[in-house]
């Protein structure tokens, strides 16, 4: 299907399974970064082309992927740096970003002014979903936006929820979604810290929690980093700074209690104020004092 041309801008470890998951569909795929490194492996692995700005292919593009960081990256990419301006009226446009509602509903606006869908459509899964182009997708936006971009769609998720037309819904089911993924972190976080002040074997602790009732998805992966003691970054301490925020803004806009997600707030501020903030985001067990966890790989040890 090389006559669908969609750009990936943003290739980490959710982003380059996406691409690579288009790719594997048949998609002319674009990948866009400013990580050399990754857009050379994006080349090798069949992109049509790479490059750290998408003006260069904006005339062929269908379709455009956004798995970047936060709001203002989209921004910057998509109005202060040109993009919109340079793709085609009627292009389709996936903001795929954990953003707040009302900066989806703003970049909706920017991009209706010139002739442009957006589908609001943050993405879950992890990078492993992601390379298997099986993605869990909410998205919300147009008719117009999910028939424009079916085969990005069809490419990079396993499922696919359509939460309404209106944008800014899709951001607000993923930051309900973050509410529990952060929780579920810092929870197992303080699990994993107390078994060490306790003296249980970390690798005991996890085998016994990942086969129990107590075990998440997020324990069985983000502990496992604790129990290794590498902590090279899929998703950052930082991230979740940025999420359960959007979260504690949800809420304050609601007028709405969320004591559990405030306290593990904390804990990931904490953990980026002693220096964790670049680190995987299980470094949050690093917050607690007077323990001891093993410690193999670093961010810094790794670069």
């Amino acid at each position: 299907m090389t006559s669908y041309s969609v750009a990936v801008i943003g290739l980490g470890s959710m982003g380059m399974g996406a691409a690579q998951s288009c790719i594997n569909a048949g998609l002319a795929t674009y990948g866009v970064d400013l990580n050399e490194q990754a857009l050379a492996t994006l080349k090798a692995n069949g992109a049509t082309a790479v490059g750290t700005d998408a003006k260069a292919f904006a005339e062929h593009l269908d379709a455009v992927l956004m798995l970047v960081v936060n709001a203002k990256q989209v921004n910057t990419i998509l109005f202060d740096l040109g993009l919109a301006d340079a793709l085609k009226p009627g292009t389709a446009v996936m903001v795929s970003a954990t953003i707040s509602a009302d900066d989806a509903k703003a970049i909706a606006a920017g991009l209706e002014q010139r002739g442009l869908l957006m589908l609001d459509a943050p993405v879950s899964g992890g990078a492993a979903k992601a390379a298997a182009g099986e993605m869990t997708i909410m998205a919300s936006g147009s008719e117009a936006a999910f028939a424009k971009l079916q085969p990005v769609l069809d490419a990079t998720a396993g499922k696919v929820y359509t939460i309404g037309a209106e944008i800014g819904l899709g951001a607000t089911v993923k930051i309900i979604h973050q509410l529990l993924a952060g929780v579920h972190i810092a929870a197992g976080a303080e699990a994993m810290a107390l078994a060490a002040r306790a003296g249980i074997p970390l690798d005991t602790m996890y085998e016994v929690v990942t086969n129990a009732a107590g075990n998440s998805w997020m324990f069985e992966n983000r502990m496992k980093h604790v129990v290794d003691g590498d902590y090279t970054p899929t998703s950052m301490v930082d991230i979740f700074v940025k999420d359960l925020g959007l979260v504690a803004d949800t809420a304050k806009a609601l007028k709405f209690p969320l004591p559990l997600a405030s306290t593990a707030y904390n804990q990931f501020v904490n953990a980026s104020n002693a220096g964790y903030g670049q680190w995987d985001d299980s470094a949050v067990i690093h917050s607690f004092q007077g323990i001891e966890l093993p410690l193999n790989v670093t961010p810094e040890a790794k670069a």
